[in-house]
């Protein structure tokens, strides 16, 4: 009988109270997004940083990636504690994660209890150009100044992306591995999409029309004129011939236009004044201008600027 209480001691610490069944305790925790209780069992203290996905949602989707999770034995690495490593894959790449775990006593006189050795949560840093909102792991998120600092659980996947009508940035991914990963950082370099460059070029090109029907030589606040000392004998008609090619890019906080260059076509008469001879002239002129941008949610504007 006294034999048999011993093995009963025995199976139950190898398989109920060991270090193991707490690493797994604590990934079912994570996967189901129950953030306090996996805060309670990692035995981890937050840091100050924000806590968007530490529970519920955003905390399941960090797990959604990691499949074919094994976890290994512990391996005794003295002074009571033990190492217990889990490996797994995100999108087919195979990674592992080690929970250093200490014996913190007994209970009900024979069984081991064991707790994750204290630690801080890992943290995730994202930045986005030039926008105050991002999406981590399926959550708007603010970005103050562009940047924020999101505590983690590991081991997860993140993934951040911008998304809006007029700027966008692809999807960014990484994984957090262990407790000493902080400092991971994801980048969204964000973008002017086709449709705000559509919507740019559009403008521009009705600006530079408008400039092409006036039928004058200078025509008013435009980029492109014609001089002689000639008599004018025709019509005067300009045509653009070449539109110039929209270029939106960040800098300094704002969203700035590439200089514009394109060229447009006068076809006239002139007399010599000198002889009375009337030739038909074509002339291609090259010109060149820049012009504001300005963007909000509801009205794009650009603003022609022409120096003469």
């Amino acid at each position: 009988m006294i034999a048999g209480a011993i093995t009963t001691v025995v199976v139950v610490n190898a398989h109920i109270f060991n270090p193991e069944e707490q690493v797994h305790n604590y990934l079912e925790a994570v996967s189901d997004g129950d953030g306090e209780r996996a805060l309670g069992l990692l035995n981890a203290s937050v840091p100050n940083a924000n806590a968007a996905m530490l529970d519920g949602a955003p905390l399941e989707q960090s797990m959604a990636a990691v499949e074919d999770v094994a976890v290994g034995d512990a391996v005794d690495v003295g002074d009571n504690r033990v190492d217990v490593t889990i490996t797994y894959t995100v999108r087919g790449t195979e990674l592992t994660s080690t929970f250093p775990l200490e014996r913190t006593g007994t209970e009900w006189l024979f069984f081991n209890t064991w707790e994750f050795v204290p630690s801080v949560l890992p943290t995730l840093e994202l930045s986005v150009i030039n926008q105050a909102e991002a999406t981590l792991n399926g959550t708007r998120v603010a970005m103050p100044e562009g940047r924020n600092r999101f505590a983690v659980f590991y081991p997860g996947d993140f993934e951040a992306h911008y998304t809006s009508e007029f700027f966008a940035a692809p999807a960014q991914t990484v994984s957090v591995t262990d407790r000493s990963t902080s400092g991971r950082r994801l980048a969204l370099a964000t973008e002017a999409t086709d449709d705000l460059v559509e919507a740019v070029d559009a403008q521009v090109r009705r600006f530079l029309d408008e400039c092409a029907a006036q039928t004058v030589f200078q025509p008013a606040n435009c980029p492109f004129n014609f001089q002689t000392e000639s008599r004018v004998a025709g019509d005067i008609r300009w045509a653009i011939t070449e539109y110039p090619s929209v270029s939106i890019e960040p800098f300094n906080g704002n969203w700035v236009m590439a200089p514009l260059s394109g060229v447009a076509e006068l076809s006239t008469s002139l007399q010599d004044l000198f002889t009375g001879t009337i030739e038909p002239v074509t002339v291609q002129r090259e010109f060149g201008f820049t012009a504001r941008l300005s963007v909000d949610d509801d009205e794009i504007a650009v603003t022609p600027v022409v120096q003469y």
